[in-house]
């Protein structure tokens, strides 16, 4: 047997073992809904239609149930209202995909990315007497949906990412002067997740062996013979796939005050809290054929088993995760034919620097993956004609920064900075009964992007998104 049949030999275990013992890295940190801020405003048609200016402070408009309870107090009676609010997303990559070593990733641009989802949101308030407001609502205040070709270049980082939340909201308003008021909220709030990637075991195996050369633990004259055991048992394009799925419950509040400044000017205060979760649920893994062979082989299984068991197997797991709090500031000015404001929002991003994920499986450690976002604000202005006493035209325009950097952006939601322009038509038939349409158009920045996966694999290029924004809302005054 000559010198070099014999080193294959000798050290086909140990690549074998390398890529047992990879393969648990590969899904230490899934990708997950974290790369980009997935805050959802979308809760009033009417709204919309002025870019979210004046969103508690403008009157006629329940959604204020979760924007700012205090300002139920310019409600009166029972009001119920239903809107939603049809977002459509578009992201299309361009760029290029290489593996650990420097090594060309094939595929395509992954297509359009984006989808069209529906946001629905209903509200009810009623004045218990006349200093006395209470209301309930069912909103979704969180959410984004991306889907990917399989295949493509990028999928290593993403496929599919759907992640919502809905809140169940309780809110009660009362009026201390004839001026001012102040209200408070209790929220349950669920959150689900389903994500999906694809698995580089070729590239799992090769990234470990090329640190081990680096740390010292193989020789580098041993490399290339490693890398060639692996590329023959495992060659490129060997991928898995793995579908994570969590849910939690989580329960948070808010309080909020309004003042009516003058008979035409009214200001508005609202502090929505954090919602801590921890995300329970399942992980599903495919493998191809050759992978699932080696793991069960008699060479490696027992150094599995050693390890504390088989790795990318079915197993469940949690993951903490937190929504973040958010301070609004609603300013309106009211004429008899016309009204104008302004809104900003600070959202606490920076509550988001790392996603833990914990397996029940010994053979999947724990792992983590930085974000270190950053906090944004929303600016937005905009105001209303009033035709006539049944027509309202609406207008405004807004800037809403995003929390990521090119660091840490990938995929899942490709995030710039947005700005929009807004129209937006009311109409009320009949005194008890008031219709809205609401339209926004959402330029967003080129998101550029150069993320390593957990594999790494990395991800150059930029993100070209825009967004359009499609709401209706009726209202029935009882």
């Amino acid at each position: 047997m000559s010198i070099k049949k014999s080193f294959v030999k000798a050290a086909r275990p140990a690549a074998f073992a390398a890529l047992a013992v990879a393969v648990v890295a590969a899904l230490g940190t899934p990708q997950t809904a974290h790369a980009s801020a997935f805050q959802l405003k979308e809760n009033s048609a009417k709204a919309l239609g002025r870019s979210f200016a004046g969103s508690a402070t403008a009157g006629g408009d329940a959604s204020v149930v979760v924007n700012n309870p205090a300002a139920m107090t310019m409600l009166t009676g029972t009001v119920f209202q239903a809107d939603v609010t049809a977002i459509n997303f578009s992201t299309k990559f361009s760029g290029t995909g290489t593996d650990a070593f420097g090594r060309p990733l094939g595929g395509g641009n992954g297509g359009d990315g984006g989808t069209t989802i529906p946001v629905p949101a209903f509200f009810l308030s009623t004045q218990v007497n006349d200093r006395t407001h209470i209301g309930i609502a069912f909103s979704a205040p969180f959410g984004f949906k991306t889907n990917y070709n399989p295949g493509w270049v990028g999928r290593y980082h993403g496929l599919k990412s759907d992640f919502q939340s809905l809140d169940a909201t309780l809110s009660a308003s009362y009026d201390l002067t004839d001026n001012f008021s102040i209200g408070a909220s209790v929220i349950a709030q669920h959150t689900k997740a389903e994500l999906t990637s694809a698995i580089n075991y070729n590239g799992v195996a090769a990234g470990l062996i090329q640190q081990a050369v680096a740390g010292g633990v193989l020789p580098a004259a041993a490399a290339p013979t490693y890398l060639s055991t692996i590329n023959t048992v495992v060659p490129p394009g060997s991928d898995g796939e793995a579908r994570i799925k969590g849910d939690d419950w989580g329960y948070g509040w808010q309080v909020g005050a309004f003042w009516k400044l003058t008979d035409s000017d009214r200001l508005a205060l609202d502090y929505h809290s954090k919602i801590s979760h921890t995300l329970e649920g399942n992980a599903r893994f495919t493998m191809p054929s050759n992978v699932s062979a080696l793991l069960g082989s008699p060479m490696v299984a027992p150094l599995l088993a050693g390890a504390g068991g088989v790795p990318f197997t079915n197993t469940t797991g949690t993951a903490p995760f937190t929504t973040p709090a958010f301070v609004n500031l609603s300013y309106w000015h009211q004429a008899q034919k016309y009204g104008f404001g302004a809104d900003a929002t600070w959202t606490k991003w920076s509550v988001f620097k790392e996603l833990r994920v914990n397996y029940a499986n010994p053979a999947q450690p724990a792992s983590v993956e930085t974000f270190d976002w950053e906090n944004t604000l929303f600016v937005s202005v905009g105001g209303e004609y009033y035709v006539n006493d049944k027509l309202t035209l609406r207008g405004g325009v807004a800037v809403d920064g995003t929390p990521t950097s090119q660091a840490h952006r990938d995929p899942r939601v490709p995030d710039g900075t947005r700005r929009w322009v807004s129209v937006g038509l009311g109409y009320k038939p009949t005194q008890k009964l008031d219709l809205n349409v609401g339209y926004a158009h959402i330029f967003v920045s080129d998101a550029h992007v150069n993320n390593l996966s957990p594999t790494g694999d990395r991800l150059v290029g930029n993100f070209s998104d825009k967004g359009n924004l499609l709401a209706f809302s009726a209202a029935y005054h009882f």
